[in-house]
């Protein structure tokens, strides 16, 4: 099964940049795999492995900024089917594959990367949504903890793994971290000055035992409160999510 024409926006990220079609009423990215792509401390030439890639958007706007090989994992056929299509118009070369993190594929088992990326479901078992695809995005089935697991097995030594989730799940990452990968970085992304992060991203270094670092945090907004239409994003935040920028740890 995959999206008609119909069931589908095409939407701009990167300023204009990039141009990725997403379903009108499924999972929809939004400023989520930017700041993951930015975060993604990758060189040219590396190869980079993205977990559950959905339409592919985190891949693109890595790419975007930086020549890597991308590989995406991605359970939902219809999502990953959108994500090569996405890749050939926006001429990026992704590869993407069907599957369950769960259960790895077998072109994946003998294969490392030097970074993995995920953006893990955030919510637990609970009400669901009424569309399947949204629902899949953004409730997990599989264990935060398996996510982790499944991207360190797939990391080459002294690589990276770069996550963002939301701040109540730190404890559990640096947990499944724990003497596997070090180095640990902590940017906290705070919606509005003096307004507590909501969102946390957080990249280790596979073998490392250097100490963690909690960073300032990235703030998001300018002002108090929203108003309006008006695009509030702060000079920072602009730079990531118009310009390509990365995020500075």
């Amino acid at each position: 099964m995959s999206f008609t024409d119909a069931e589908l926006t095409k939407d701009r990220f990167l300023g204009g940049k990039l141009h990725v079609l997403q379903p009108k009423t499924g999972y929809r990215a939004a400023t989520d795999p930017v700041f993951l792509a930015a975060a993604c401390p990758a060189k040219q030439g590396d190869s980079v492995l993205d977990l559950g890639s959905g339409a592919g958007t985190a891949g693109l706007c890595l790419a975007a900024r930086v020549p890597v090989s991308v590989t995406g994992l991605e359970i939902q056929p219809e999502y990953a089917e959108l994500a090569r299509r996405n890749a050939a118009q926006n001429q990026i070369e992704l590869e993407i594959l069907d599957g369950d993190l769960a259960q790895m594929p077998d072109a994946l088992k003998a294969r490392t990367f030097d970074h993995v990326i995920m953006n893990p479901p955030f919510f637990g078992s609970g009400a669901t949504p009424a569309d399947h695809g949204r629902a899949v995005a953004r409730q997990a089935q599989t264990d935060l903890r398996h996510w982790i697991d499944a991207g360190l097995r797939r990391l080459r030594q002294r690589g990276w793994i770069t996550i963002i989730h939301l701040t109540d799940r730190l404890p559990d990452i640096i947990a499944s971290l724990h003497n596997r990968a070090g180095g640990i970085e902590i940017k906290p992304l705070s919606p509005r000055e003096h307004k507590p992060a909501t969102r946390v991203i957080l990249r280790a270094r596979k073998g490392s035992k250097s100490k963690a670092v909690l960073c300032n945090p990235l703030i998001l907004h300018e002002g108090a409160s929203h108003s309006g239409d008006a695009d509030s994003y702060t000079t920072a935040a602009r730079a990531i999510l118009r310009d390509g920028a990365s995020i500075e740890f």
